[in-house]
């Protein structure tokens, strides 16, 4: 009979390391997206400068340091739905040269 009790305190102690390793956040840190969504911290911070992704940069530590952070709804729609397509803005920021020339002015 005591064999029976330590088993189910350890299956009873497994659980609740499981169930609080699984607790909801509110927001997650670019860290913890790529562990849920196993991609590289790197890729998870150019999907939010990029927009592909909704987030917020938030102070954390101390200092004017601040962070992405995803929302718990966010993240949700991430993994049923995708990235969001690219907006356009931040990669196209830079002027692009016209293919007219002065020469089409018909002076010939």
């Amino acid at each position: 009979m005591n064999d029976l009790l330590e088993r189910l305190q350890r299956i009873e102690a497994k659980l609740d390391s499981i169930v609080s390793q699984q607790t909801i956040q509110e927001f997650y840190s670019t860290v913890q997206v790529a562990q849920l969504l196993d991609r590289s911290t790197y890729s998870v911070r150019e999907w939010c400068r990029l927009g592909r992704v909704r987030a917020e940069k938030r102070r954390c530590g101390r200092g004017n340091t601040r962070e992405w952070m995803v929302s718990h709804a966010e993240l949700l729609r991430i993994r049923s739905e995708g990235l969001l397509p690219l907006n356009g803005t931040a990669l196209s920021s830079r002027p692009v040269a016209s293919m007219e020339t002065d020469d089409d002015s018909g002076d010939a």
